[in-house]
């Protein structure tokens, strides 16, 4: 367990965070925006628009031994030559799936996530039960996620900080020799970033 808490997070409002959530109130209180409506924006940010980016850097992991490398050493200076920079996601440590080893990560005490490589965090990374369990019983979370990992497997639990962020990066599929960064883009999911889903290869 990794534990380096000791900074404010971004559990509690920012201002412009705050102004944010007082206007959509206000908006939606007026009938002037549809609450349905703003709930798809949030959720194409989560699942679609921010897991794009770690997905590129996944993909580029996987094709170019020397940005593996570069990952591996100084994340952050990695994912930011690839454009993918801003808040929350300041200090990044990219580590790496293999056959023996899975990686899974927790915000123990409040939420923090690498936003400019997943978009949103989840409802459920922020949930006591995952920030508990995630913690306590790994392999039980991860079996309630779909993965089922061999008993020989360690399982790493990274906890994320105010100060650092980390980002999984998954094992690549078998039988995806053939395919080009962005084929193989399309193949990672946001939750196997987080540690919580295992890629397979396309049909």
């Amino acid at each position: 367990m990794h534990d380096h808490h000791d900074h404010d997070h971004d559990n509690e409002l920012d201002e412009m965070t705050a102004r944010v959530r007082a206007l959509e109130t206000i908006l939606v209180g007026k009938g002037l925006v549809d609450p349905a409506a703003v709930d798809a924006i949030i959720d194409t940010y989560e699942h679609d628009v921010g897991p794009r980016n770690g997905a590129a850097v996944v993909a580029r992991a996987w094709t170019d031994p020397d940005f593996a490398d570069w990952l591996r050493k100084d994340a952050t200076a990695a994912i930011s030559s690839m454009g993918f920079v801003g808040r929350q996601g300041e200090h990044m440590v990219a580590v790496f799936n293999s056959a023996g080893e899975h990686n899974l990560v927790v915000c123990t005490l409040c939420s923090c996530y690498p936003w400019p490589v997943l978009g949103l965090p989840p409802a459920w990374y922020k949930s006591p039960d995952y920030r508990a369990r995630a913690v306590r019983e790994p392999r039980a979370v991860l079996s309630e996620f779909g993965v089922t990992l061999p008993e020989t497997t360690r399982i790493h639990v990274w906890d994320s900080t105010a100060e650092i962020r980390y980002l999984v990066i998954p094992e690549r599929p078998p039988g995806t020799d053939a395919l080009d960064a962005g084929a193989l883009a399309d193949l990672v999911t946001r939750d196997s970033m987080i540690g919580c889903d295992l890629l397979r290869a396309p049909a």
